[in-house]
C-alpha cells in the first residue's frame, strides 16, 4: 500500500499544551511533517481550556476522524479537533479525557490485571495519565473500523501517552506503533542527585532505583510502552545508552531534535540585530551598575546560562565555578574586560527585588527626561545651524534641564554594591546557586573583572526589568553557555547557534554527543562542545574556565567572524534537514504494519513488572 496513503497521527502532552521542551520539538517539526505527509498528518494531545483557547482554532474534522469522534462522543467523550495556530497550521485532535474519571478505578484496575502495572491512588498526574491513554485508545479503535483498510501509525511521545500504547495492544487494533522517550524517567530522577550518574549507570538494577524514588508505575508504563511498540526510539546516542539499561530494548531509530532555522534567519541584519538587542541589555546594565559605579560598556561581554532550574544536571555548578576562576585570571590581565553573567531560570520568588526595581524605575525616569532633552536640542541645532552659526551650550541645555538631570543623578546615587539576584527568593539561604555565589564571594565588587545577574525568572516582554523577549535576549549576549551533565538533547545551545551566538554545551549532551559525530572542528565555527564524559568535574571546570578566558581574548571582528559561522552552523539542524529521520521510521512502520516487511512483532506486554 502507497505510503502517502498511510494515517499519520503523532501523540504528545505538549500539543496545544506548552510544558517543557517537547512543546519545541512537535511544534517547530510540523512544516516539515506536512510537508511529507500534508492532509494525512495529524496531531493528539489533552485538551487544556486555557491553552486551547489561544492555540487552537476548532474546524469540522474529515472522514474517517469524524466518525471515530462520534463513536467516542457516545460514551460520553468529546474530542475538540481543529488547527493548532502555529507555522504550518497542522490539524489536531484534543481529548478531553476529564469524564473518563468517572471509570478511573475500573481503568487502572485492568492496567494492573492486563500489564501487572499498579498505580498509587490520589496520583493526579498518573491518573491523567490513565485516563487520557484509555481514551486515545478507544479513538483509534473506532478509527480503525473507517479507515477501509488504509494503514494507521501512531507516533507516542514519552511515558505519558504509554498507556495508550498497553491498551492498544490488549485490544489487537491493527496499527503500527512508534514510541519515542525523549528522557528516561528513571535517569532524569537518578541523575538530578548523582554526579556518577554515567560512571555508575551499568551497575544500577532499575526497578529497585523506581521504589526508591517512589516512581516505580511511571517506570513501569514506560518500560512497557517501550517494549509494546514496533518501533522504539529515542532522540541521542546518550539517551539510547540509557534508555537499553532501564527499559531493556535498544532503539531501533535515533530521531535526533532539529529547529524551524528559517524563523530565526536574518542574514543581511545578523549584526545590526545584535547590535540593537544588545543596547537594551546596556539599558538594564546601566539601571542596575551604574548607580554604584560605572564601567565601559563597548568594552563588556555578556555571557549567559539558562534552562530548568536543574543545579547539576544543566551545570549551573560548573558555571559558577568557572567563572569565579575567569574573574580571579581576569584580575591577572592588564585592561580586561568587563564580563557580566546572567543565570536565567525559574526558582521560588515572593517578588522583585526592591532595591533593583528601584534601580531601574530610577534609571527610567532619567532616560525620560534625556528623550524630552533629545528632542528640544536637535530643534536648537537645526534653528541655529540654519541661521548660520553654531549653537551655544546654554541654547541647547537650558538651566532648567540641567537641574533636572542633577537632581536626576544624584537621586541614583548608591553606596550598596549592584545585587546578585533581582528577585526576593523563597528560600535565599538555602538556594543552591546563591549559595555557590556567597561561597565564592561573587558579590559584584567594582573590583571584580566578571559582575553576576541571578534573573530567578524566565525573561520576556512581560517582565519589567529588561522589557525584552527572551529571543532578543539571546541575540543581545556574545556566548551562551549550558554545561550540562544530563541533557538528552538540549535545545538552548542550538537557540543560540541559530540566533547567531556562539555557545559551549558537553558532549553528555545529545546535541553535543550528535555535533561531536557530524561536525569537524565545532569550537571554530561557534560551538564549544565541554568534555565531561570520565572527566571529574575539576578538570571539567578547569577546561570551561580556559574556554571563557580564550573567548574574551578576541577581537571585536573576531566576535563578529563567530557569530557569522554560527548562525550558518544552525542550518545542518534544520528540521527540513532532520526531519528524513521520522521519515525513516513512519515509511518503516508503514512496510511493517502492510506485510512488506512483517518482522516479528515486539514483545507487546512485558511478563512481569516486580
Amino acid at each position: 500500500m502507497d505510503q502517502a496513503k498511510a494515517l499519520l497521527f503523532e501523540i504528545a502532552w505538549e500539543v496545544c499544551n506548552q510544558v517543557g521542551g517537547i512543546y519545541t520539538v512537535i511544534k517547530t517539526k510540523t512544516p516539515a511533517m506536512l510537508g511529507r505527509n500534508g492532509a494525512d498528518y495529524f496531531l493528539i494531545g489533552p485538551y487544556n481550556p486555557e491553552q486551547a483557547l489561544l492555540e487552537l482554532e476548532e474546524t469540522s474534522p474529515p472522514e474517517p476522524i469524524l466518525s471515530a469522534l462520534s463513536e467516542l462522543g457516545r460514551l460520553g467523550i468529546n474530542g475538540h479537533f481543529g488547527r493548532w495556530l502555529v507555522k504550518g497550521r497542522p490539524q489536531v485532535i484534543l481529548f478531553d479525557y476529564r469524564p473518563r474519571f468517572n471509570s478511573l478505578d475500573k481503568d487502572k484496575y485492568f492496567l494492573w490485571k492486563d500489564h501487572f502495572i499498579g498505580t498509587p491512588p490520589g496520583d493526579a498526574e498518573i491518573n491523567a495519565a490513565v485516563a487520557f491513554g484509555y481514551t486515545v485508545a478507544d479513538f483509534f479503535r473506532f478509527l480503525c473500523t473507517y479507515t477501509n483498510g488504509r494503514p494507521v501509525v501512531a507516533h507516542f511521545h514519552e511515558w505519558l501517552t504509554g498507556v495508550t500504547i498497553l491498551r492498544l495492544r490488549h485490544m489487537r487494533v491493527p496499527l503500527s506503533i512508534i514510541f519515542t522517550t525523549h528522557a528516561t524517567i528513571l535517569g532524569r530522577y537518578i541523575a538530578a542527585g548523582n554526579p556518577r550518574f554515567y560512571l555508575e549507570l551499568d551497575s544500577i538494577e532499575p526497578y529497585s532505583a523506581a521504589r526508591y524514588y517512589n516512581i516505580e508505575s511511571r517506570f513501569s508504563i514506560e518500560r512497557a510502552a517501550a517494549h509494546g511498540a514496533d518501533f522504539f526510539t529515542t532522540i541521542s546516542d546518550i539517551t539510547s545508552r540509557e534508555a537499553e539499561r532501564f527499559l531493556a530494548r535498544k532503539p531501533d531509530h535515533i530521531l535526533p531534535n532539529g529547529l524551524n532555522i528559517e524563523r530565526f534567519v536574518a542574514v543581511h541584519e545578523l549584526q545590526n540585530l545584535h547590535r540593537s538587542c544588545k543596547e537594551k541589555i546596556h539599558e538594564f546594565i546601566m539601571g542596575h551598575f551604574f548607580p554604584s559605579y560605572t564601567f565601559e560598556l563597548e568594552h563588556t561581554l555578556y555571557f549567559f546560562t539558562s534552562g530548568r532550574y536543574e543545579y547539576r544536571n544543566k551545570g549551573m555548578d560548573l558555571f559558577i565555578e568557572a567563572i569565579y576562576r575567569l574573574n580571579e585570571r581576569l584580575k591577572q590581565t592588564a585592561n580586561p574586560p568587563t564580563v557580566v553573567a546572567f543565570i536565567i531560570t525559574r526558582a521560588a520568588t515572593r517578588s522583585l527585588n526592591m532595591g533593583a526595581l528601584q534601580r531601574h524605575l530610577m534609571f527610567e525616569e532619567l532616560k525620560s527626561t534625556c528623550d524630552q532633552l533629545e528632542a528640544g536640542i536637535a530643534e536648537k541645532i537645526l534653528l541655529a545651524a540654519a541661521q548660520g552659526r553654531l549653537p551655544k551650550y546654554e541654547e541647547m541645555l537650558p538651566s532648567d534641564f540641567q537641574d533636572r538631570l542633577k537632581r536626576a543623578i544624584l537621586a541614583r546615587r548608591a553606596d550598596c554594591l549592584p545585587a546578585i539576584v533581582t528577585h526576593d527568593l523563597v528560600d535565599d539561604a538555602n538556594d543552591p546557586v546563591m549559595r555557590h555565589l556567597r561561597h565564592r564571594n561573587l558579590f559584584n565588587a567594582a573590583t571584580d573583572p566578571v559582575k553576576v545577574v541571578f534573573h530567578p525568572e524566565f525573561i520576556n516582554a512581560g517582565r519589567p526589568l529588561f522589557n525584552m523577549d527572551y529571543e532578543h535576549f539571546v541575540r543581545g549576549c556574545h556566548l551562551g553557555i549550558f554545561p550540562s551533565y544530563y541533557e538528552p538533547w538540549g535545545y538552548t545551545p542550538l537557540e543560540c547557534l541559530a540566533l547567531g551566538i556562539p555557545a559551549v554545551t558537553t558532549d553528555l549532551t545529545g546535541f553535543g554527543d550528535f555535533a561531536l559525530q557530524e561536525i569537524p572542528r565545532p569550537a571554530e565555527q561557534g560551538l564549544f562542545i565541554l568534555r565531561r564524559s570520565n572527566r571529574n568535574p575539576d578538570e571539567a571546570v578547569e577546561a570551561l574556565a580556559g574556554c571563557l578566558f580564550d573567548f574574551c581574548q578576541l577581537s571585536r571582528r573576531e566576535r563578529i567572524d563567530l557569530r557569522n559561522k554560527a548562525q550558518k552552523l544552525s542550518e545542518l539542524f534544520d528540521w527540513n534537514k532532520l526531519a528524513s529521520f521520522y521519515h525513516q521510521v513512519h515509511e518503516d512502520a508503514v512496510a511493517k504494519l502492510t506485510g512488506e516487511d512483517p518482522g516479528v512483532l515486539s514483545c507487546p506486554l512485558p511478563k512481569n513488572a516486580a
